[in-house]
């Protein structure tokens, strides 16, 4: 009859006989706002009547203790919506809203008057913000919470989201409270979390991708009778790939050409994304030559070569090949088509001079070439680069449109615009069109310019990301990897809209 409990977080590492030889039981998150909220007012400390109904400002109490539930309920909501949601997914938990509550409770109780701005600090930074990494994420954290710690919640018909299905129920007893959420929606719409409801379409395929990741992972890697056999398609593969493969540049004539120039610092610039193509078109030229040699087994085929090998036949790219390159989420067709697009720039700048308008996402490492444009505005008006910043303007037209260069910054183009779309007629932020999940951004023109210089406009600083998952390791900056800077946008709305929308420019898609 004896029985061990033994309780434990989701770990790699965990034993595996003790899993085979156990009865296994999970407690999760509930599915859903409304189950959310039923949860929450059904565990402690709420469905303890001495605790729920002794607050001193008993109306403010229980319209903010409903709205900080809402809250909680939202941010586990929000994680589904991956990287629109949050860059990365936390872990927020039963104790950080347990936590919340007391201090609302405490707070309430001590202080004349409800302190709003205290509230947001113990909660949006102390108790969810304390897990929070990611500086944009911890915006989006405090912009959602001031939606319920502010003192428009305490009037009646306070909507939680523009359909005003969501609000603080009138003043009741326990059971009303309970007697409300029942009557929610059961699955609410994506409005509920600030999002478009596009997003619900990049949830359905995130799971969709998922799924069909795990299916490859049991699919048998043997031929079938008649077809191709696993080698025979690898080999084809990648002499096709090889093929395609620009040949490495000559950086020492792009140096004679391009020479180190104290009020040209886009010379620098090029050499060394030079020397970052080359090393990253040697990695591939020489995978796939001695892979091809591996399949017709006139080398040993190493674990190494197995790897690639696997990726290529799932038309996948190898994280060796990834660990030297620049960061993409593409399949291996749109990646290699990529790689040899970002040669062909390059080859044409070494033949043709500095360009007259640029792609961004054709750099490795975009923050040098941002910075060289500020150097060389810095150093062409003395003025020290640490009083430089860049200011934007959203231009007309595409490309070609532009045949001479500006008198200072650069004109960039190949972006995108994730959770929003461009108006040309207004010249502002808008909706995104329905079922439309990226919009192409217009060319921007970064403007180096002395901070006191910027002039004022509603905009929204929206951060511009090198991939559409926006998650990289954080850097000593605080900033993710991933994250390149934040672009003045102009828009009608306040920029808070755009925060809850998760609204982000984007250098590279998915495919």
């Amino acid at each position: 009859d004896f029985r061990l409990w033994l309780t434990s977080y989701p770990s790699p590492i965990f034993p595996i006989t003790i899993l085979e030889n156990s009865v296994k039981m999970t407690n999760e998150a509930p599915k859903g706002l409304r189950a959310g909220l039923m949860r929450t007012f059904m565990s402690d400390p709420l469905s303890d009547s001495e605790f729920f109904d002794t607050c001193t400002k008993d109306e403010s109490w229980r319209k903010m203790v409903f709205g900080l539930a809402f809250f909680h309920s939202s941010m586990q909501e929000r994680r589904k919506y991956g990287a629109i949601g949050f860059n990365i997914p936390y872990d927020f938990n039963e104790n950080d809203l347990r936590i919340s509550i007391r201090q609302l409770k405490m707070f309430l109780d001590e202080y004349p008057e409800v302190p709003y701005e205290t509230l947001m600090y113990t909660c949006g930074e102390c108790n969810y913000g304390g897990k929070v990494t990611d500086g944009h994420d911890r915006v989006t954290v405090d912009c959602i919470l001031r939606l319920f710690y502010t003192p428009e919640i305490l009037q009646d018909g306070y909507a939680f989201s523009p359909s005003g299905l969501y609000k603080a129920p009138p003043h009741g007893n326990y059971k009303s409270y309970l007697k409300y959420i029942n009557t929610l929606p059961l699955i609410a719409a994506p409005e509920v979390y600030g999002f478009h409801a596009n997003a619900d379409i990049q949830k359905n395929m995130n799971e969709t991708d998922a799924l069909l990741a795990s299916f490859m992972m049991t699919q048998s890697r043997e031929g079938s009778g008649g077809g191709k056999s696993p080698e025979e398609v690898i080999g084809e593969v990648a002499e096709s790939l090889l093929a395609k493969l620009p040949p490495n540049f000559d950086v020492e004539m792009a140096e004679k050409k391009y020479p180190v120039d104290y009020y040209e610092s886009m010379n620098t610039v090029l050499t060394q994304e030079l020397g970052r193509v080359n090393v990253l078109l040697s990695l591939i030229r020489n995978s796939l030559v001695n892979l091809g040699k591996a399949v017709k087994g006139q080398v040993l085929m190493s674990d190494e070569l197995d790897r690639v090998g696997k990726a290529l036949y799932d038309g996948k790219v190898p994280a060796s090949w990834l660990k030297k390159s620049f960061p993409s989420l593409k399949p291996l067709g749109s990646y290699m088509k990529e790689v040899i697009e970002r040669a062909a720039f390059f080859k044409s700048w070494v033949d043709d001079g500095i360009p007259t308008t640029f792609p961004l996402y054709a750099f490795f490492f975009t923050q040098a070439f941002l910075t060289g444009s500020k150097q060389n505005f810095a150093r062409s008006h003395k003025i020290e680069i640490d009083k430089v910043d860049f200011d934007y303007a959203v231009l007309d037209g595409d490309e070609s449109t532009y045949t001479e260069k500006p008198a200072d910054g650069v004109y960039c183009f190949g972006m995108h615009i994730d959770g929003a779309a461009w108006d040309p007629v207004r010249r502002s932020l808008c909706e995104s069109e329905p079922k439309v999940l990226y919009a192409p951004c217009p060319g921007i023109h970064m403007i180096p310019a002395r901070v006191e210089d910027f002039k004022e406009y509603n905009h929204y600083k929206a951060p511009l990301y090198k991939t559409a998952d926006r998650r990289g390791i954080l850097s000593t900056t605080g900033h993710s990897t991933n994250f390149v800077m934040d672009i003045r946008v102009p828009c009608e709305q306040d920029g808070s809209h755009w925060i809850r929308r998760g609204t982000a420019l984007l250098l590279s898609l998915k495919d």
